[in-house]
């Protein structure tokens, strides 16, 4: 049957507060029943969609390509620092030691997190990544899970969970002032 959002023949239909929607328009559809009255109401031409229909089903196959490496311990992004990709392995290079002394230096003296970054010539979000990045443990983390990988890791186990410990008091929100 046709979604009664934009009229698409869907072989994958989903009933929502009975009524039949296609997979994309499921995906917006609002969760409360009021709001998704409206919705269904505001009318749309699948044909509008199509564009949209397209670029999803090619993002969700590029994803499960992506997927298919990281589980093979493969890495399907840009190598991080103090590494360079081989056949699609992570392979240690020449920054590694640099990538190396930034951990040992922020466990070990009590630098700024700015100061920090000015001494390594990198920005100070760049030494947050680097400090926080599961790569360097030899594990790979794509789409919110944590892949074991082929690499060699930089960093101890020991080295990178104190340096974690750490940067959570560093980073902290700061409690605000309470203003007269």
């Amino acid at each position: 049957m046709a979604c009664e959002k934009c009229g698409y023949l869907d072989k994958k239909e989903s009933i929502l507060f009975g009524k039949r929607l296609c997979d994309f328009c499921k995906k917006f559809a609002p969760t409360k029943k009021e709001e998704f009255e409206e919705y269904l109401s505001e009318k749309v031409d699948w044909r509008i969609l199509e564009t949209f229909r397209k670029y999803d089903s090619q993002n969700a196959n590029r994803k499960k390509g992506m997927r298919n490496r990281i589980n093979k311990g493969l890495i399907s992004y840009r190598a991080p620092l103090g590494y360079s990709i081989n056949e699609g392995n992570l392979i240690q290079n020449e920054e590694a030691s640099r990538v190396h002394s930034l951990f040992k230096t922020f466990l070990n003296r009590k630098y700024s997190l700015n100061s920090l970054a000015r001494n390594f010539r990198l920005s100070t979000n760049g030494v947050k990544k680097i400090l926080s990045n599961r790569a360097y443990l030899g594990e790979l983390k794509f789409d919110g899970k944590i892949y074991k990988s082929t690499h060699q890791g930089i960093i101890s186990p020991e080295i990178f969970y104190a340096v974690q410990r750490k940067l959570k008091t560093y980073l902290r929100p700061r409690k605000k002032r309470k203003t007269i």
